[in-house]
């Protein structure tokens, strides 16, 4: 059931009647709804927790509003572990304390965003090139929280049609690219070296993405569904000059999914 959201004045009958299958007058972005999600998300974080700084779009507004929640005294004593350089960047100047995974092995909670999110709540991450350091830190937390607009939303992984990312060393990548691909023959997979962008979007003279790593990125496009999603992880890690996959698998312990309709929050299944 999704919570409707009032501070937009936007309110859901209980028994909608014909008028509500037009299209609300109350239209909003995408990026309000990765704020809304965002901040729905830190509601979760209490005073005194270690918290995983998630990077991209949707993890900034979080990173922001924990930020504006220190500044007001709302929460004390965080210490944040970020994803990336740029994040890192951020809570900087935010002035959210640090520190790293050598001195806090195990966080209270992480939050960050996905590009792709399957029924099962796995996800697609790191199309912003920071998966390894996002998988490191998410892996050891005990809670953590996905927050995402509604277009993420696939019926399996690689069904949006967009990248789904490997982490490789720049050492023959064309080698470790071919490999890829034909890993995933049966998907119709397409695998293409990351090109960095330039500020107004232009690929920058064919100069290869590196990551904070010092790695490059080989984004896999998928036409059909690779099946076993275990199975294809284990098989892509098992190839020399991988570094890791953007596939997070079994990780999520709640994603937060912000429609046209209100919050969506969707829980882990214990088996």
């Amino acid at each position: 059931m999704a919570i409707p959201y009032h501070h937009f004045n936007l309110v859901i009958p209980e028994k909608p009647d014909m008028e509500m299958l037009f299209p609300s007058p109350v239209v909003l972005t995408q990026d309000e709804l990765k704020r809304i999600a965002a901040y729905k998300a830190v509601e979760m974080v209490e005073s005194g927790m270690v918290v995983g700084l998630g990077t991209g779009s949707t993890a900034k507004h979080a990173v922001d509003r924990i930020g504006e929640l220190l500044h007001q005294g709302k929460l004390k004593n965080i210490i944040g572990i970020p994803t990336s350089t740029k994040t890192h960047e951020q809570a900087l100047s935010l002035g959210i304390p640090l520190s790293d995974l050598d001195s806090h092995p195990v966080l209270d909670i992480a939050i960050d965003g996905a590009d792709e999110i399957d029924p099962n709540l796995n996800l697609v991450k790191g199309r912003g090139g920071s998966l390894l350091r996002e998988k490191m830190v998410e892996g050891v937390c005990k809670k953590f929280v996905v927050i995402v607009d509604e277009s993420k939303l696939v019926k399996y992984i690689g069904g949006s049609g967009l990248a789904m990312p490997v982490e490789i060393v720049p050492f023959c990548w064309k080698f470790t690219a071919k490999r890829l691909q034909d890993l995933f023959e049966y998907a119709g997979c397409v695998a293409k070296l990351r090109i960095f962008a330039s500020s107004n979007g232009m690929e920058n003279g064919g100069l290869p993405f590196v990551t904070d790593n010092g790695n490059y990125v080989v984004d896999l496009y998928f036409k059909r569904d690779i099946g076993d999603l275990k199975a294809a992880s284990d098989a892509i890690l098992r190839l020399a000059g991988v570094v890791e996959h953007g596939m997070f698998l079994d990780m999520a312990t709640t994603v937060i999914v912000a429609g046209d309709l209100g919050v969506t929050i969707k829980n882990k299944i214990v088996k």
